[in-house]
């Protein structure tokens, strides 16, 4: 009995479970290392794409915008501002806090929203210029809003989101969202915040790193397996 277990046959059939186990996981984990490599190209893509229409010749602002297909579109617009802004809370690198101020805008009959920048907390109360101008910037349909997202506080007139129908609906304007890239008469308290392909989130490389790296950690595991396997059997075989 003894020497049938001992059998280089039956050695090997010990061995065969951890290498089948260790060959199957590191192959499905380099899958998904591969996987996330793939979408990272998906994904590069997408941003040259929207960095190309961002940056692209503004055209007039169209009669029925699509949230679809005129997402970033670079438009020209004149016109002046209407009604009290609305001030989304927010904060940049550079001035720390503050607000995001969100407008009424008047042009050729018709009434947008433009996100004309952001401003210092103290600022809050100031009087910013509202006269005739003319601007350039994106269209944009911000999804920044889910179901942890307070509702503004009216009162005070501070919003947590930009949530384009609600603020459409409260400033009585159609739910189309002008971001500013530059206009022809700048206030020194406001600073533009031009759209930019850089604040969409691409980690698709960090998820392939951490794929491969478990591939590797895999493997050890199985060749430490195995190491105690056959450190089992030449204790047994003392």
């Amino acid at each position: 009995m003894a020497s049938r277990f001992s059998s280089p046959e039956a050695s090997m059939r010990s061995y065969l479970f951890p290498l089948v186990l260790g060959l199957c996981g590191a192959g499905i984990l380099i899958a998904l290392g591969v996987w996330q490599l793939q979408r990272l190209e998906w994904k590069e893509g997408i941003l040259a794409e929207i960095d190309s229409r961002i940056s692209a010749a503004p055209v007039p602002l169209p009669a029925d915008p699509d949230p679809v297909a005129d997402k970033y579109r670079p438009v020209q617009v004149a016109g002046r501002y209407i009604d009290q802004p609305i001030h989304v809370l927010g904060s940049t690198k550079a001035d720390g806090a503050g607000y995001r101020v969100i407008q009424g805008f008047e042009t050729q009959g018709r009434r947008i929203l433009v996100d004309r920048g952001f401003i210092h907390l103290d600022d809050k109360a100031a009087v910013l210029q509202g006269g005739p101008l003319e601007i350039t910037g994106n269209l944009h349909w911000p999804a920044e809003t889910d179901g942890y997202t307070p509702d503004p506080d009216l009162a005070k007139n501070i919003w947590f989101a930009r949530d384009v129908t609600k603020m459409a609906k409260a400033l009585d304007t159609e739910e189309t969202l002008i971001v500013v890239r530059m206009t022809s008469d700048t206030d020194p308290l406001l600073t533009h915040i031009p759209l930019t392909g850089t604040g969409i989130p691409n980690n698709h490389l960090q998820y392939a790193i951490t794929w491969f790296l478990l591939t590797l950690v895999w493997l050890g595991m199985t060749l430490y397996m195995m190491w105690r396997i056959r450190r089992s059997k030449a204790i047994a075989a003392r």
